[in-house]
């Protein structure tokens, strides 16, 4: 499970204040936050793949992933996470070759297979029950790889179908870029992560105890379909937010700001990454003793940047 500990910090749309913002500033605020994380050494930035939310404005991920990609330099661009039903396959791994072609090899590609029924229906995806979701994730990823690989891809499945469709040009990433598969079902998710996946995601799950269960269930599926588990790289979600501070008086300060009403402190604390930078770095080193070697962070002061530069100043430096 590689040695290298990385840090990818996820944008959702809703970490924008967007409600609020007017159109012509909604890219503005997340390209400023994406170039303050390419400067502070990040590995990557992850936007959510969403087309509705309510009625919350909301950017489509990959037209904005193209956009970021002619802006920055370094810092590598993933989605956390694809709904698989959103687009063609075929399609998608068209379009994901061209952006890696055009961020000079840049490209995390996260795939799930989509959760909310609302904005299925509402743009006339059908969404049918987990498992058909599934396995239309599954034949999605055989799919993709194989137009990214092969000189002429042909694939007949339950869902998709494609015959002799060519790619070119490939990806600049050899022998394709990363493929990250989210989600934590342990009968069906994990063994579609089992067999395709470059990086696991089990989501963000409130306890130790929660992601070494993950772990097991993903090795034996490994065994299950001949594949060494160490090729999989471990990512997890240290806390569902993390607000980091220098001193507890300006925690119990940020904790106080960032707390839903309806959630009690010690459970806010309980389910979040909440500390000092020592504090910090204790909670990620029990992650690491576990072999996760990729943290998803989602900052809970965004898009004020200050956590992001505390932590990595103070935290993601010395674990790097």
């Amino acid at each position: 499970m590689g040695s290298k500990v990385n840090f990818g910090v996820f944008l959702p749309f809703y970490a924008f204040g967007f409600k609020e913002a007017r159109s012509s500033v909604l890219f503005s605020r997340v390209r400023d936050v994406v170039l303050e994380c390419e400067r502070l050494g990040y590995h990557s930035v992850w936007l959510d793949d969403h087309l509705m939310f309510g009625n919350s404005p909301v950017l489509e991920c990959w037209t904005t992933l193209t956009a970021l990609s002619q802006l920055t330099t370094r810092i590598r661009l993933g989605t956390m996470v694809l709904c698989a039903s959103f687009r063609n396959p075929a399609l998608l791994a068209k379009m994901a070759a061209t952006l890696d072609v055009i961020s000079s090899g840049r490209l995390e590609l996260g795939i799930g297979a989509g959760i909310q029924k609302e904005e299925h229906i509402a743009y006339g995806f059908s969404f049918p029950e987990a498992r058909s979701r599934i396995e239309r994730l599954e034949e999605a990823v055989a799919i993709i790889k194989e137009l990214w690989t092969e000189e002429k891809a042909s694939y007949k499945g339950k869902h998709y179908e494609i015959n002799e469709a060519v790619c070119e040009p490939k990806p600049l990433q050899k022998p394709h870029p990363p493929i990250t598969i989210g989600g934590s079902g342990e009968k069906l998710t994990l063994k579609v992560t089992a067999r395709y996946a470059d990086r696991c995601d089990f989501g963000y799950l409130p306890s130790i105890e929660l992601y070494k269960r993950k772990i097991e269930v993903l090795e034996t599926h490994c065994r299950g379909v001949g594949r060494d588990p160490n090729e999989i790289v471990m990512s997890c979600w240290p806390g569902g937010q993390v607000l980091i501070a220098r001193s507890q008086k300006e925690l119990s300060k940020a904790v106080l700001a960032h707390k839903p009403k309806n959630v009690s402190r010690k459970d806010f604390e309980r389910l979040n990454l909440i500390g000092t930078p020592e504090v910090c770095l204790k909670k990620l080193r029990s992650y690491l003793d576990l072999g996760f070697t990729h943290f998803m962070l989602f900052f809970g002061d965004l898009p004020c940047l200050d956590g992001l530069a505390l932590f990595a100043e103070y935290v993601m430096k010395k674990l790097k």
